[in-house]
Order: C-alpha cells, then structure tokens, then sequence
C-alpha cells in the first residue's frame, strides 16, 4: 500500500474513535469509517509480474486505453497512447521502459475532464522523459476532474527499471505515453491495462538496434574530453 493510504485511512479512523467517544455510540462514526476503508483500499499497490524481453514498453497506469493516435511533434511525427483512470483503478504509475529520466516538467494547467482530448494539452501535468532500450520515451501523469495532486518521486539523471514504481496521481485522472513513430502498438482502444505488466507497444528489432547504436554514440561523445587542440599549457 501507498503510504499515502495510511495517512488517509489511520487520520479517518481516529475521527470515527472521537465521534465515538464524544457522543458515546458508533452511529457518528460510521461515515468516517468508511471513508477510511475506501481510502486504504485506493492506495493499493498491487505486486506485477513485469514482462521480459527487449523493445518490450509497459503501461505506465491501470486503466481504460481511450485513444491510439498518430501526432506531430517538434522532434517529428510519434503516436500517442492515452490511458484513463477511474477512481477504482490502482492510481501508482510504473516507468514504461528501463532506462535514465533525461527530463521531468511540470506544467501547470486546468484540470478539465480526462476523458476530454484537449486534457492532453491544457490539464495540469508531470511530463518524463526516458532514453533506453534503443528509444526515448515520454510519458505524462496528467491531472483530472477531481485528481489535484500528481506525485513523482525521481529526477532528471536517475535510472528506473521497466515497470518500476515511480509515483501516482490521486484519484481520477490520465496517463499518457508518447512512443516513437516506428513503434507496433499492441493495444487496442477500450482495451483494459494494468500498469507495469500490460505491454502497451513493442519496438522492431531493426529500429531497436539502430536506437541502441546512436544512444552509445551519444554517451561517447558526451564522454569524450573537450578538444584543447592549440592551447597553451602550463606545467608548475
């Protein structure tokens, strides 16, 4: 269970225990206790069977698949697949591929329906990027009608592991992955997925290897000292 749960769910319990005691019966307290219950079951957090296997991009969410789409962006033409969670869903959020964070933004917003497409865009969100596995990633915690509270627990420079936890958005709310343009998606709109386990797209083995080889060329290149070629050194 989140720890949120417990907060949530031990504050509501030790109300329901003073409206108990203050008014000498238990018909005050049950409002509180229910509460209670309901809010240690939403911040569940389930074990996952996380899959193996190279290429392979999880679910970042548990959710509903509302959207597959092809759309344009400045780095040039990706696809997008949008996952929205109900308030019933297991609201942790799980990295869609093994790799480093090599961005997080957060984006200030409205917090419009999720089911609403222009959510995508307008909403209050957390924007990650991940490069690994011979692609980049991103994915996007955005906020709902009701969610008002996105929480990620990783910055820029760190490495997560396929499926691993790596925050959740209270209550209802959308999850967004944007994968690259050749990337076979393996999930269909109206589908039902579970974060960390569900297999959202899978990379070809022809791109897989070409994204692994210009990602090692990049490390080595940041690698590489800078060229001093015609300065003057002095030894003392």
């Amino acid at each position: 269970m989140v720890r949120d749960g417990y907060i949530y769910g031990l504050s509501l319990l030790a109300v329901a225990g003073v409206l108990a005691w203050a008014t000498g019966t238990w018909v005050w307290s049950i409002v509180p206790v229910l509460l209670a219950a309901f809010f240690l079951w939403f911040f569940r957090d389930p074990q996952r069977a996380i899959p193996k296997g190279e290429g392979l991009v999880v679910s970042p969410a548990d959710g509903l698949v509302t959207e597959t789409v092809r759309i344009e962006t400045p780095q040039g033409p990706r696809q997008r697949v949008s996952i929205f969670l109900n308030v019933f869903d297991v609201h942790v959020n799980r990295s869609p591929i093994a790799g480093e964070i090599t961005a997080v933004r957060y984006q200030k917003g409205k917090f419009l329906n999720a089911m609403n497409e222009e959510s995508a865009d307008r909403n209050e969100q957390n924007i990650v990027t991940v490069h690994g596995e011979g692609m980049e990633i991103v994915f996007k915690q955005i906020a709902g009608l009701i969610a008002r509270r996105i929480v990620f627990n990783h910055g820029a420079g760190e490495r997560v592991e396929r499926g691993q936890r790596v925050g959740l958005i209270k209550f209802g709310s959308r999850t967004d992955i944007i994968l690259p343009a050749e990337a076979e998606i393996r999930v269909k709109t109206g589908q039902r997925v579970k974060g960390g386990s569900s297999i959202i797209a899978e990379m070809p083995e022809s791109e897989l290897a070409v994204g692994v080889t210009t990602q090692r060329k990049i490390a080595r290149a940041s690698a590489e000292p800078e060229n001093t070629e015609g300065d003057d050194v002095e030894l003392r």
